[in-house]
């Protein structure tokens, strides 16, 4: 069954065609980064414009990449929420007129559940059940994954998403946007252990997390040194970008490996814009493997929102008869 998957729930617009929710044959992503990157973050007007202007020639794009033409499609998948109401207006309100034209099935997917979905794309995916990680500029959620479609969430965090806080703490330093891979890469040449930020909410009894605290306490550090500002030395700035990260990474892992051993899984699996950071791959496998625990992640290609995933899930669901009629409309927030 040849799926067409089409996101467009913040600052990407993305079509893609996979075969039996497993095998991508094409997979197509126009990024909107340095549109927005002079504003430091995402603008929702510019983000919807971008996409009814992009929208046409990526899935056609799709299309002639997976060799295909819309008489193959046996069905549609579309993110329909969470996400930014009017760039996610534009992809459903596509694919809702493409599935009716075409007399196709639509499947409206969740855009969480796709990103876990999109580990099912690796080869060998994770064996059920998993603990999975989404973890991105909008979201930092842990779920236990017992079976195919099935999200039980085991925490969240209770103010910004690790990528937010990446992004924001990277706007303070003067480092481009995105802030994630600026920050990764100045980190590198710095020291983890020279500035010792908190690590909030790491002793708790439960998987929830809080970025905000040391988001301040990296404000604080740079108001304090006001000639780190002046001289803007990569090397100091480096060892707070060392800091922070490794801080971040610290609460991550710990709650992910206490999750896994609390449901007796074997293996984790991360997923979203975060997940790219390889650095916190690497730590996070170092210290699951002390406790028998395999670490799953995508290629980089799959890390940020791409159509691939919503595609794999939108498999599942038209597989399940889970589809939507014409009157569904899409969601800002939703808890999976």
């Amino acid at each position: 069954m040849l799926i067409l998957g089409i996101e467009s729930s913040c600052d990407e617009t993305a079509a893609a065609v996979v075969e039996d929710g497993a095998r991508i044959r094409s997979s197509i992503v126009s990024s909107q980064i340095s549109t927005h990157a002079i504003y430091g973050g995402v603008v929702p007007e510019l983000a919807s414009r971008m996409h009814l202007e992009a929208i046409d020639p990526v899935v056609d794009q799709a299309l002639a990449q997976a060799g295909v033409s819309l008489d193959d499609i046996d069905g549609i998948a579309a993110t329909q929420g969470p996400g930014l109401i009017g760039a996610l207006l534009v992809g459903f309100s596509y694919a809702k007129a493409l599935a009716w034209a075409r007399n196709l099935p639509l499947a409206g997917v969740n855009h969480l559940e796709a990103h876990i979905c999109s580990l099912q794309l690796l080869n060998p995916p994770p064996g059920f059940p998993f603990i999975s990680l989404v973890v991105s500029g909008g979201h930092t959620n842990i779920y236990h994954v017992n079976e195919p479609g099935t999200f039980s969430l085991m925490g969240q965090t209770r103010d910004d998403a690790a990528g937010e806080a990446f992004d924001k703490v990277a706007k303070m330093m003067g480092l481009s946007y995105p802030g994630g891979p600026a920050i990764e890469a100045l980190a590198k040449k710095g020291d983890p252990e020279k500035i010792k930020f908190p690590r909030s909410m790491i002793k708790k009894d439960n998987f929830d997390f809080s970025f905000s605290g040391l988001k301040s306490a990296v404000a604080r550090h740079l108001h304090e040194n006001p000639d780190m500002d002046q001289d803007m030395s990569e090397d100091r700035l480096a060892h707070v970008a060392a800091g922070f990260q490794m801080a971040v990474i610290d609460v991550l892992s710990t709650k992910l490996i206490a999750a896994a051993r609390q449901t007796n899984c074997r293996c984790i699996g991360i997923a979203g814009g975060v997940s790219a950071n390889r650095t916190f791959v690497d730590i996070l496998s170092k210290r699951a493997k002390q406790h028998q625990i395999n670490v799953f992640s995508p290629p980089l290609a799959l890390c940020g929102d791409n159509a691939a995933m919503i595609a794999a899930r939108g498999w599942e669901m038209i597989r399940d008869n889970q589809v939507c009629g014409l009157g569904d409309d899409v969601y800002s927030r939703v808890k999976l």
